[in-house]
């Protein structure tokens, strides 16, 4: 081997070191980035959804995004920016009753097919709503597929909820109480959120229940129901998913730990060590339109 062929052997080396190293740091420092989705009539997730985010970008290290339906959060047909989700880390879905155009569907099932994390609130439960023949029908599903909640609102599922005067008590799972996604999060807790009814068959078989609920002034005979689960979808995808969201859930110290840490996990990020403070989240309840 001639000395210019070794020279030159040692500078593409040399060069392939560094842009190894530049690009293993570049990772290091990256910043996760979460989306969040939203357009649910009822919950106000358009407004609490944004606190939420802006906390993660102050206190946590995160980039986040955060869609509304357009142009009025009752609006079903359209939320633009969905292609936000092909650099999405983690995507965070309040949804109810939507019926988007099959090209922003494409962008959420993209996403699913990634089997990257999925969060998700309370009505997300039942995000679409598609007439029966309709070729997006396949979505008022969501829930089950992507949530391991039942598939919509009703049906052989018997997915309802215990009047809107109602309430309901929070507590831990005894089993999980060294649940990582649990640390800080004090029980038992009131939450203003009407307790949804998943069980008997939901969470589907293999899901993980972290709190349970008690419905608090119940317009029906009650029994006791998961509030929240995490698990791995049908794509592969780990999910934490939480029956709660009520604009005054939020509020509640333990609920914004337990989304915060959720977060996290989602992310495989170690849990904050350090709690930030108590959120100053003062959002209305908006009543489904």
């Amino acid at each position: 081997m001639n000395s210019n062929f070794r020279c030159f052997f040692v500078f593409v080396w040399l060069m392939s070191l560094f842009i190894h190293t530049e690009t293993v740091f570049a990772q290091k420092d990256k910043k996760p980035l979460v989306v969040f989705v939203t357009g649910d009539h009822e919950y106000s997730g358009e407004e609490t959804l944004p606190i939420l985010a802006a906390e993660l970008e102050k206190n946590y290290g995160m980039r986040t995004i955060v869609l509304k339906a357009h142009p009025t959060p009752n609006a079903e047909n359209d939320i633009p920016g969905l292609e936000a989700l092909k650099d999405a880390d983690l995507a965070v879905f309040y949804l109810r009753w939507r019926q988007l155009p099959k090209e922003q569907l494409a962008y959420i099932d993209a996403y699913l097919k990634t089997k990257k994390p999925l969060m998700a609130f309370r009505t997300t439960t039942h995000a679409f709503n598609y007439p029966k023949g309709h070729e997006s029908e396949k979505w008022n599903a969501f829930g089950e597929f992507a949530l391991n909640s039942p598939p919509g609102w009703g049906g052989a599922a018997k997915h309802t909820h215990y009047g809107h005067k109602s309430s309901t008590d929070v507590t831990v799972i005894p089993e999980q109480a060294k649940n990582p996604i649990l640390t800080g999060v004090t029980t038992p807790f009131h939450a203003r959120s009407w307790l949804y009814r998943v069980l008997p068959d939901y969470p589907v078989k293999g899901s993980t229940w972290l709190l349970m609920g008690k419905a608090v002034d119940a317009d029906k005979e009650a029994i006791e129901n998961p509030v929240a689960w995490t698990g791995t979808n049908s794509f592969g995808a780990k999910i934490f998913m939480t029956t709660l969201g009520h604009p005054d859930d939020f509020r509640i110290e333990a609920f914004q730990r337990l989304v915060i840490n959720a977060v996290h996990w989602e992310l495989g990020m170690k849990i904050p060590k350090q709690w930030k403070g108590k959120m100053n989240i003062q959002v209305q309840y908006r009543e489904a339109k």
